[in-house]
Parts: C-alpha cells; structure tokens; sequence
C-alpha cells in the first residue's frame, strides 16, 4: 500500500504487534487500520522531508505514546499562558471542516512538522479510521487533513496541501526517509 504514496521509501525502525498494543493500551483506543499498517511497514521516520510521524517503537524520542502525550502537555500549558489573566473563558480554535465543538479534547497527536504544526487523529470510539487534523504552530488554526494516513499523506503531495498546512506550503515530495534505532536514538539528545 506503502509504496503507491511513496516514490522514494526507505523503511525506518518498525512496530511490531506488541509495540502496537502497547501503544493501544497506554493510549486508551485502538488504532486506526492505517496508521496500524504505516506503523509496521514504514516506520518511524520524515515524510516528503518536512513532517515526523510518531510510531510505537522502543525509543522515547519517537514513541507514539510518549510523544503524544509530551505534545498534548505542552499545547495545554502554551494555551494557559495564552490565556486573559483573569478570564475562564475557553481557548476557542478556528477549526476549517466539518468537526464538532469537542474535536480538541479526542486529539491524540501522532506527527509534527518542520514548522511546528502538530497531527492529530480524532479518536472517535467505533470507527476502525479515524480523522486526520493539523493544528497550526499558531494554536488556534485547525484544518482537516484526510479521511486517513494515506488520503492525509497523498493530500500533502498535491495542491490540497494548502487547505491542510495552509498558505506556503507547496506540495511535499512523495518519499519517506525512515530512521533506525540510532538515528532515533541520537534525535532524543539533540531534543534533551
């Protein structure tokens, strides 16, 4: 499947089926079918050169719970200091698509790019695909980015790059540059 969104593929450290219940029980959900196999076949690693997809591997730099979890700590605290001082009053984000209210609180974020966007999946409990979204380094854009890991990934290769990362962004090359267990491994003490 892998290969007909990727011209250029280098696999990079994979999930086996136990870092991906791992990663299910720690998350609280399934995952996605998608993500599942992108997960196992491609691995961790750069998509088109400007975009980090988080997958459950033994590397806490690159692991998807972790990660997730780091990600959604930090938007949180960055939204409180952005918060009024003396306000209750709710972060409102300007969401592009057709999404509810409560889209922010299913967020699982699974991927980041070069600028700062963070990806995001809708965990709606039943479905076996959830939604892909991307909030904006700006933290109040949400755009829609695909029905799935492969529509969201050939979307960023075409011209609908720009109603998912907006304005800027010109479409992603179709490669897939994987990293290894070192790479990664070197990627978390440059990140500490």
């Amino acid at each position: 499947m892998w290969d007909s969104v990727f011209r250029s593929f280098r696999p990079g450290l994979t999930s086996s089926e136990a870092d991906l219940a791992r990663a299910e029980a720690e998350l609280g959900f399934p995952l996605p079918q998608s993500y599942r196999s992108f997960a196992r076949e491609c691995g961790a690693g750069r998509v088109g050169g400007h975009l980090r997809i988080f997958t459950p591997v033994p590397v806490e730099a690159a692991d998807l719970s972790s990660r997730a979890h780091l990600i959604s700590h930090g938007v949180a605290l960055a939204l409180d200091g952005l918060r009024d001082g003396d306000s209750d009053e709710p972060h409102r984000f300007t969401i592009e698509g057709d999404a509810d209210a409560e889209l922010m609180e299913r967020a699982c974020f699974f991927g980041q790019t070069e600028r700062g966007d963070f990806l995001f999946f809708d965990v709606t409990p039943g479905f076996p695909e959830y939604d892909i979204w991307v909030l904006c380094a700006d933290l109040e854009t949400v755009h829609f980015g695909g029905a799935d890991l492969a529509a969201f990934l050939r979307g960023l290769q075409g011209l609908e790059i720009l109603h998912i990362l907006g304005d800027g962004e010109g479409p992603l090359p179709a490669t897939f540059e994987g990293d290894d267990a070192a790479a990664l491994e070197q990627l978390g003490a440059l990140a500490s």
